[in-house]
């Protein structure tokens, strides 16, 4: 696992949309549900008509978790869902990128979030930890 300025991700090998798939299911079982994903490619083709590399936005959201933080900061909706992309890079392996909850709602100054961000930031781990397993980087060809 790596970490961004803002977030922390792996690389896998594998099928682009399988790796997709996996992350969504892997997303499910830490109790997130998918209310965006956006098809980067696809839209900047339509747009302007331009060949970009595989890429999705997903917007997962925890329900409870995103309930209680908005019980706490009621604009806190700006900074929500808790955005994951899954891109290939140019050797053709996925990467699959978590925000760092810590980090995204550490701007809005309110330390009660503080244990929200920690509890979503920790089963984010837990989503690429066991995609890390399923498809580690090296242990499959391109399919």
């Amino acid at each position: 696992m790596y970490n961004t300025e803002y977030g922390y991700g792996i690389e896998v090998e594998g099928n682009f949309d399988d790796v997709v798939q996996q992350t969504i299911d892997a997303l499910s079982n830490e109790g997130f549900g998918i209310l965006s994903d956006i098809d980067v490619k696809a839209t900047l083709r339509k747009k302007l008509d331009i060949d970009f590399r595989q890429y999705r936005i997903l917007g997962a959201c925890n329900p409870p978790y995103a309930h209680q933080a908005l019980e706490m900061e009621i604009e806190l909706g700006l900074l929500l869902p808790c955005n994951v992309i899954v891109y290939e890079t140019e050797e053709r392996k996925c990467r699959v990128v978590a925000v760092d909850p810590v980090k995204n709602l550490g701007i809005v100054g309110n330390k009660d979030l503080a244990p929200v961000a920690e509890t979503i930031k920790q089963k984010m781990i837990t989503v690429l930890e066991s995609l890390e397993k399923r498809v580690p980087a090296g242990t499959q060809g391109g399919e």
